[in-house]
C-alpha cells in the first residue's frame, strides 16, 4: 500500500480556505484517512463528509484530487524503481522456486521404497521470462527397480504484447520403463494467454519440434515433430480451512504438452491440487499421465502416477 508522503502537499490544500470552510474536526477526520493512504478509507470519509458538510463539497473534492494526484505520482516513482531493479537485477537474480519432495517404504510380505523429487524455478524479468523444471521418479519392489523416471525442461519466454509470446523449449527424459534411455526434444513458436487474472491463468502455445529417442535396444531415431501445449493454474479460494487449526490456499494447476509426428505421438499430462500451510510449506496432490502411441515392444502405451508430496517455497 503506498503511504510516504501524503501528509504535507495535502495539509497545504487544505489550508487555503474554500468558499465554505471546512470545520476542523472533519478536517482533522479526513487528513487522518489520507494519511493512512488508503483509498477506500478516504472515499468512505468524505462520503461521510460530503453527507454531513454539504456547503464544504467543493473543499472536499480539492482535498480528494490532491489526494489522487500524489497517490498516481507515488505509485509511477514506485513502478520506475521497480523496473530499474529488474533491468538491473544479475543473470542469478529474482529466481523463485518450489521444491517437492516425496517417499515411502514399507517392509513384511513385501519390501517397497519410492521417492519422488521435483524442482522448478521462475525467473520473471521485463520481457522475458524464464522457466525450469526438473523432476526424479524411483520406485524399488522386492529389490527389483520397478520405476525409474528424469526430466529436466527449460523455457525461454519472450513477451510481445500482453496476451502474446514467443518460447523456446529444450527437454530430456529417461525412463527405461517407456523403452528409451534418453529422449531430448527441442521447440519454439508462439503462445498466447487466454486468461492472465490473479485467480486464473490459461495460455496456449505451439510450434515445430526436434526429437531424438535412444532406445533400449541400442537404435537410435531423430524426427521433426509439431508441439501442443497448454498451462493451467486457478486459485480455487484464497484461504479454504482443512482442520480447526490450519488453515490453507488451495490452487489447482495444470500442464499438459503433446509432441506430434508421424511415428510416434506423446502427450504429457500433469494435475495438481496444492494446499498451504504455512508461508513457504505446502501440500501437493498430483495425477500424471504418460501416453505414447507406439510404444516400443513389451511396454504399454499409457502409464499414470498419483503422488501426494510436500512443497517448500523459496
Amino acid at each position: 500500500m503506498i503511504r510516504a508522503g501524503f501528509a504535507m502537499p495535502l495539509l497545504v490544500l487544505a489550508a487555503e480556505p474554500a468558499q465554505a470552510e471546512l470545520p476542523e474536526p472533519v478536517r482533522k477526520m479526513v487528513e487522518a484517512a489520507m494519511e493512512s493512504g488508503d483509498p477506500a478509507k478516504v472515499d468512505a470519509i468524505i462520503s461521510v463528509a460530503k453527507q454531513t458538510n454539504p456547503e464544504d463539497e467543493a473543499e472536499l473534492d480539492t482535498m480528494q484530487a490532491a489526494f489522487d494526484a500524489h497517490r498516481k505520482q507515488l505509485a509511477a516513482k514506485e513502478a520506475e524503481a521497480k523496473e530499474a531493479e529488474i533491468r538491473s537485477a544479475e543473470l542469478l537474480e529474482r529466481w523463485k522456486g518450489k521444491g517437492q519432495v516425496g517417499a515411502f517404504q514399507s517392509s513384511g510380505n513385501s519390501d517397497n521404497i519410492g521417492v519422488s523429487v521435483a524442482l522448478s524455478l521462475t525467473r520473471e524479468g521485463i520481457d522475458w521470462s524464464h522457466r525450469m523444471n526438473a523432476l526424479m521418479d524411483y520406485q524399488q519392489s522386492n529389490d527389483v527397480t520397478s520405476r525409474e523416471q528424469y526430466m529436466f525442461k527449460y523455457e525461454p519466454r519472450y513477451q510481445i504484447n500482453p496476451r502474446l509470446f514467443a518460447f523456446g523449449l529444450a527437454q530430456y527424459e529417461k525412463d527405461r520403463f517407456q523403452g528409451f534411455s534418453s529422449r531430448y526434444a527441442a521447440s519454439g513458436g508462439f503462445g498466447y494467454k487466454l486468461f492472465d487474472t490473479d485467480s486464473l491463468e490459461l495460455s496456449l502455445q505451439a510450434g515445430p519440434a526436434w526429437r531424438r529417442t535412444d532406445f533400449l535396444s541400442g537404435e537410435s531415431e531423430s524426427k521433426l515433430a509439431a508441439l501442443i501445449g497448454m498451462d493451467f493454474d486457478w486459485a480455487i479460494s484464497d484461504r479454504l480451512s482443512l482442520t480447526q487449526n490450519t488453515n490453507v490456499v488451495a490452487d489447482a494447476g495444470g500442464s499438459a504438452v503433446a509432441i506430434i509426428d508421424s511415428n510416434n505421438t506423446t502427450i504429457n499430462l500433469d494435475t495438481g491440487l496444492e494446499a498451504k500451510v504455512s508461508d513457504k510449506l505446502t501440500t501437493r496432490l498430483a495425477y500424471a499421465v504418460k501416453y505414447n502411441s507406439n510404444p516400443p515392444a513389451g511396454s504399454v502405451s499409457t502409464d499414470t502416477l498419483t503422488r501426494f508430496t510436500l512443497v517448500y517455497g523459496f
